[in-house]
């Protein structure tokens, strides 16, 4: 069943991968200064790319544009990148990676910066994994970084910053209804700054273009109820090297056990809300028996019952990459870090204690599909779980697939 689940997901995987290329209309301006219109892949990036996929019409092959090779490109009422040569400090923020010293260091780089405000006073953004630089220019002069850096005191052991920025924008962005507490109280965030150089543009009676204003879906967040099925089996092992003991051993069937979650899912605002953060408590048992014969090929050999009585609080918690097939339907897969809060784990012997066991974590990894963001089908493919983790003589291997219902109710 692991291996075929593999097989489907690669399938689909393929599949999906193709269906969702969708190109959008935009333009690329070659070193030459030759505007092109043309079809451009949208992925929503979310770091600032270095290429980009086209067509010159919708039925022609792919190709592939570089910074090395384009001057500007965009999609028309979506986003905009320019190629500009700059000076960019890349210092780290976090914590453990904080130099002691507080002045940008710059290295000229060739980046393709993202267009948020254009007109008398233009704003970029530039994004990389974590880091996040805003540049400006000002009557299409030179483009330059807006400075911020947090550094470390070492003396008093506390985080400090480089606001200089602020000092910029008040000395090139000067306009009569911006005084120096408004530029104190500014923060270093695409919504402040974008607001910022909004106001100085209206100011100053300049015509300007907001880009990459995004209607935030209202399906951002939602909540769904998720009942299902499990098909589980268990092996409880006892690795000794007595003969007796080893006869303890027992594998039980697989059952099917009911299992009821409530999922908490969270898109995440780029990459065309492919990516999401899931949460899903979720409520599962397995009850089993079998029959083991003790000291076999002896004169002692007899028979015994082993029942096994499992039930617990589960807590996937992971992430799930959409592929859209269309506006509504999609396919997702999802893996997740599964924390298990066991309500009852006991494995009975007539002879010998009652194992009671302490569970341990494992992963999970689904594979489904979503309907009008209403209705989903999953099915999940969970690694083996320990049930006697507390036991150094004993050892188990729980596992599950599962086939999970899903309704969103809202």
């Amino acid at each position: 069943m692991k291996k075929q689940l593999i097989f489907i997901l690669l399938t689909i995987l393929s599949f999906t991968t193709y269906a969702q290329i969708t190109f959008e209309k935009g333009y690329y301006i070659t070193n030459s200064g030759q505007k092109v219109e043309c079809l451009i892949r949208n992925v929503d990036w979310k770091n600032n790319p270095t290429k980009f996929d086209y067509k010159t019409e919708e039925n022609s092959e792919i190709k592939k544009a570089t910074i090395e090779t384009t001057k500007e490109f965009g999609i028309y009422n979506v986003s905009k990148y320019s190629r500009y040569t700059v000076q960019i400090d890349r210092s780290s923020e976090h914590l453990s990676e904080l130099d002691e010293n507080g002045e940008p260091i710059f290295k000229e780089e060739q980046l393709f910066l993202k267009s948020l405000v254009e007109g008398k006073a233009t704003l970029f953004s530039y994004e990389d994994g974590s880091l996040r630089r805003y540049f400006y220019s000002v009557n299409d002069a030179i483009v330059k970084q807006l400075i911020f850096k947090k550094f470390l005191k070492p003396e008093s052991l506390t985080i400090r910053k480089n606001n200089t920025y602020r000092s910029q924008l008040w000395n090139d962005l000067k306009c009569p209804e911006v005084s120096i507490n408004n530029i104190k109280q500014l923060n270093y965030y695409k919504k402040d700054l974008t607001k910022f150089f909004i106001n100085y543009n209206e100011c100053n009676d300049s015509e300007y273009i907001l880009f990459g204003k995004k209607k935030r879906s209202k399906n951002a967040f939602s909540l769904t109820i998720r009942p299902g099925l499990n098909s589980s089996s268990l092996t409880v092992k006892n690795p000794s090297r007595s003969a007796s003991s080893r006869s303890r051993n027992v594998s039980f069937d697989n059952e099917l056990g009911f299992r009821f979650g409530i999922e908490a899912e969270y898109v995440f605002p780029f990459n065309k809300n492919k990516w999401a953060l899931i949460l899903e408590p979720t409520y599962q048992y397995y009850k089993s028996e079998n029959q083991i014969t003790l000291d076999p090929d002896t004169v002692f050999q007899r028979t015994e019952i082993v029942k096994a009585d499992y039930s617990s609080i589960e807590l996937p918690i992971g992430i799930r990459h959409y592929f859209f097939l269309s506006d509504k339907s999609k396919i997702f897969i999802n893996c997740s870090y599964t924390l298990d809060f066991s309500t009852k784990s006991t494995i009975e012997y007539e002879t010998v204690p009652n194992l009671s066991g302490k569970t341990g974590t494992n992963l999970a990894f689904g594979l489904g599909y979503k309907q009008n963001n209403k209705y989903s089908i999953e099915i999940r493919y969970m690694t083996p779980r320990n049930l006697l983790g507390n036991y150094q003589i004993w050892e188990s291997d729980y596992k599950t697939i599962s086939v999970i219902m899903g309704y969103t109710i809202f």
